[in-house]
């Protein structure tokens, strides 16, 4: 008896594998307001069948991971509306048009702290609700930190500090760290001072 999956189980490409691939019939805007475009499509499924995808048309993001030369990282304290209360983030905001990923990181790093950084490594791409959204953050490791002044926009109330990675992840064990960019930004310094990334 094989272990091996009988359907929609395995990726990488092998040649035997059913194309899971929907095409679009039909699409229309269902709100567009000033951050999210709300989509509606009727789509052709794999077995010919028709049905309705709704979905939210992301412009793309950055995530800056500050670090300190002692090994320390800079974090946000912001309040998020839709769940009425403060959140612990990295610094982040999303791609404005014809604005490339690392002149956005740059950009939203200075904005919204105050520093620069010398040194900037692109990590990864990840797709935070692929259920609902076609939004990718892109994540940007920034060392060599220096403070030249923040400048956020006038409807933005951030406030910057810097935590050891130690007491973040113990933030994240505890859930006072809960926000879905920053957790997955810590693993990843995590994983990069253990050098095993």
């Amino acid at each position: 008896m094989s272990d091996e999956p009988t359907s929609g189980g395995r990726d990488g490409g092998n040649a035997d594998e059913r194309d899971l691939s929907e095409s679009a019939l039909a699409s229309r805007t269902v709100y567009h307001g000033r951050l999210l475009h709300v989509r509606e499509d009727r789509v052709r499924l794999p077995n010919g069948r028709e049905a309705t995808r709704e979905y939210i048309v992301h412009p793309g993001a950055v995530v800056c991971l500050p670090v300190f030369d002692n090994g320390d990282v800079l974090l946000e304290r912001q309040y998020r509306y839709p769940l009425r209360r403060i959140f612990y983030e990295f610094p982040a905001g999303k791609l404005e048009a014809l604005e490339s990923p690392a002149a956005c990181a740059r950009r939203e790093l200075l904005e919204e702290t105050g520093y620069s950084a010398a040194h900037w490594r692109r990590l990864t791409t990840i797709h935070p609700c692929i259920g609902y959204s076609d939004e990718r953050l892109e994540f940007y490791l920034a060392t060599g930190l220096s403070f030249e002044g923040a400048r956020p926009d006038e409807d933005e109330f951030v406030e910057s500090f810097r935590v050891s990675q130690d007491e973040a992840m113990e933030w994240v064990r505890t859930g006072k760290i809960s926000e879905t960019k920053t957790v997955i930004g810590l693993f990843w310094l995590e994983k990069i001072r253990a050098e095993n990334w």
